[in-house]
């Protein structure tokens, strides 16, 4: 997988020209002429405030000259150029806001549409993808890369161009009205800034890539510190989690030091420059007034000019470091975009046809990385309505058989068919559909109980929800919570046991429907009592169906249509529990070894040994 632009460190000029062509389009988005209309008005309105607010300082300069008449020759104030003057900065200063007002609906429709284009991406790419990235990293990606692209649409249009625009007519005026010089200070002053600007951007870049990864860092150990709370208490390790945010804080804090103090060198070099520039026209300016070739209000043009072009090149400054971050950021986030969906949909895919849901694994042959092989010639049936299990001791391949049926990853070789159909040939969201999973350890949203049973069926009536956690006997346990559906489940279902859990996963998959049933390793990790509740559950759920069981326990499969006994990614036995206890092969010794580990943990409880002095001083 090529590594995102965060990871690589890589910036080069033809992928931020890449990434400003991907932005272009959605300053005229296709089939929207509401927002094309917007855009088409705010350049207009764009256009009248800088027409206004170059001839500010024109009107200032007639004002000028006017009053500086002498006394005798003064007839009347010249209200109407310091009404105009004042009219032309109100109508810059409203026609700008108009401008900003008419094209913020555009600027945030292409935000939520390439938000939205990314997070799609990011679940139709593979497991794999996903396991090899850290979710933090990725959150942040997407947030600082939604932020840059309303910078760089509202910026580029309508602060990049037009500043340039202005500083092309205030030259062009400055040479008419007056001299070249003029025009040869202003232009030699803007260069020098934007020499300066971009050396040293250039420089605060890098410092701000170290900040980035940093910053990635320091979230993503708050992420998955807090994600593993439990296992943080179990272990007392508050401190060393304490110490390895600490560390990477203090590399995002060394790394802002350096990017503030390079960030003071820029400013006093900016402002060296600027100063430099209005002191070169206004002494220019001041040698015309002597010679007679310009009045008072020539003066006071010349220097509101170089005054008013100051703040748009200060501007200038932040804009090209934002702009220069803002693509960094973007980069990061059209990575994702544009990194390659593993398992695809090929053009014009049908949608599944279940028709009883006959699941069969042809000659399989599948590994996460080739050079290391997990199933190695896999081939079973499992017939629509009928119950297969499949057991075998850990890392035999047993959960990757769900990860193959959900298509999660493709298989090497063979096939893998649903009533006839390869499911490399159907539409994933039709295969997904046909399928519902218990997975051993269930992930429950930070939601609501309803909400999370409703997620099998986000569609579904209230009435449905609750006669799927009827069949999941779950129902009287929500009644009996203070909130009932409407309980909070926290973070990863943390508020409800295991077994609780078990049940709400349960009920999800009965209210999505599914045509076949998996359960993966559903009721390893409970007690007995528990295993036992779930278990009667499951079978009630599953009766009728088409369905796959993945166990370590033996126990819980005694009833299946067939047991299938994986190791080392081959299928080395078949058939049911009691043909397979009396062939004495590698499942009857499985099942001698749990059940006598059963029955030593019942003859041999847990004891508690106490300290002989403790024993002793009981009375």
């Amino acid at each position: 997988m090529r590594p995102t632009t965060m990871e690589s460190g890589q910036f080069h000029p033809r992928r931020q020209l890449r990434t400003l062509r991907f932005l272009l389009p959605h300053l005229w988005p296709r089939g929207r002429f509401d927002l094309r209309l917007r855009v088409g008005l705010a350049l207009v309105a764009l256009l009248g405030a800088k027409v206004a607010n170059v001839y500010v300082p024109i009107l200032l300069s007639a004002a000028v000259d006017s009053l500086s008449a002498p006394p005798d020759l003064l007839v009347a104030i010249p209200l109407a150029l310091l009404l105009a003057y004042g009219a032309a900065r109100v109508g810059a200063l409203a026609l700008g806001e108009v401008r900003d007002a008419l094209f913020v609906k555009v600027a945030q429709n292409s935000i939520r549409q390439i938000a939205l284009s990314t997070f799609r991406h990011l679940h139709a790419l593979s497991l794999r993808f996903h396991m090899d990235r850290q979710t933090g990293a990725l959150s942040r990606a997407m947030d600082r890369g939604t932020k840059g692209i309303e910078f760089l649409l509202s910026f580029v249009l309508f602060n990049i161009l037009p500043t340039i625009v202005e500083i092309l007519l205030v030259c062009g005026i400055l040479w008419v009205l007056f001299d070249w010089r003029f025009a040869a200070i202003t232009l030699v002053t803007i260069g020098i800034f934007v020499w300066l600007t971009f050396s040293i951007t250039e420089w605060r870049i890098r410092l701000r890539r170290v900040m980035n990864e940093a910053d990635n860092e320091a979230n993503t150990k708050v992420i998955d510190s807090l994600l593993n709370y439990e296992t943080v208490k179990y272990f007392g390790n508050e401190a060393h989690e304490a110490r390895r945010y600490d560390s990477a804080l203090r590399n995002y804090e060394a790394a802002a030091i350096k990017s503030r103090v390079s960030l003071s060198f820029l400013n006093v070099g900016q402002a060296v420059t600027v100063a430099a520039g209005i002191t070169g026209i206004m002494i220019l300016a001041a040698q015309g007034i002597l010679q007679g070739t310009m009045t008072l209000g020539d003066f006071v043009l010349v220097n509101a000019y170089m005054l008013q072009l100051a703040l748009p090149l200060n501007l200038l400054g932040t804009v090209y470091r934002e702009i220069k971050q803002s693509l960094i950021d973007l980069e990061a986030m059209f990575d994702l975009l544009h990194a390659p969906a593993e398992v695809l949909d090929r053009p014009g895919a049908p949608e599944l046809k279940t028709a009883g849901g006959d699941v069969v694994f042809d000659k399989v042959d599948f590994g996460y990385d080739p050079r290391r092989p997990i199933l190695k010639d896999v081939s079973f049936r499992v017939p629509a309505g009928k119950t297969v299990a499949i057991v075998g001791p850990s890392g035999a391949g047993k959960s990757t058989l769900s990860r193959i049926l959900f298509r999660f990853y493709d298989v090497l070789a063979g096939q893998v068919s649903i009533d006839g159909q390869n499911i490399r040939e159907v539409a994933q969201d039709s295969l997904r559909a046909a399928i519902g999973i218990v997975p051993q350890d269930t992930v429950l949203f930070n939601d609501t109980v309803y909400y999370n049973i409703a997620y099998g069926d986000p569609g579904a009536s209230r009435a449905q929800v609750e006669a799927a956690a009827r069949l999941a006997r779950i129902h009287d346990f929500i009644q009996s919570l203070p909130d009932g559906y409407d309980a909070m489940v926290g973070e990863r279902g943390l508020k409800l046991s295991g077994g609780e859990k078990q049940r709400v996963a349960i009920a999800r998959a009965i209210l999505k429907k599914p045509a076949i049933l998996m359960f993966d390793e559903a009721t390893s990790a409970l007690d007995t009592k528990t295993e036992r509740e779930i278990q009667n559950s499951l079978s009630e759920v599953s009766r009728g169906r088409t369905t796959l069981t993945i166990a370590h326990r033996l126990s819980t499969v005694v009833e299946a249509d067939e047991i299938l006994v994986l190791e080392e990614g081959r299928i080395v036995e078949r058939g049911r529990h009691r043909d397979l206890l009396t062939a004495k092969g590698v499942y009857a010794a499985m099942w001698a070894r749990q059940q006598a580990g059963d029955e030593a943990q019942e003859d041999n409880p847990p004891k508690f040994h106490h300290h002989p002095a403790a024993v002793a001083t009981k009375p």
